[in-house]
């Protein structure tokens, strides 16, 4: 299992051009508790932990309202996953751990 706990910072190559955001993740068993911060805002999420994989849900406003579904496997000290944002599609997400 990987250590998926931390600070990420992370790329989700949209439509819209690179949107870089923080993600925390603090873990416990099978759930997570954290935060997302950036350019457009930030929240606080919680989602799950499937071994090295976390999955959560964001809202956001800008440009319209909608809600995100976000996948990404953590091998040692890179993110890799994806940000679905309904009709519009699914975004590559990368991210790298914060020292």
């Amino acid at each position: 299992m990987a250590n998926v706990d931390g600070s990420w910072d992370c790329v989700v190559k949209s439509p819209l051009g690179d949107q870089k955001m923080t993600l925390t993740v603090n873990s416990a068993g099978s759930t997570f508790t954290g935060a997302v911060s950036g350019a457009m805002g930030g929240m606080d999420v919680t989602g799950e932990v499937d071994g090295d994989t976390i999955t959560w849900k964001q809202s956001m406003t800008v440009p319209m309202p909608m809600t995100l579904d976000c996948k990404a496997t953590v091998e040692d000290d890179v993110l890799k996953g994806s940000v679905a944002a309904g009709a519009f599609g699914s975004f590559p997400l990368t991210g790298t751990r914060t020292a």
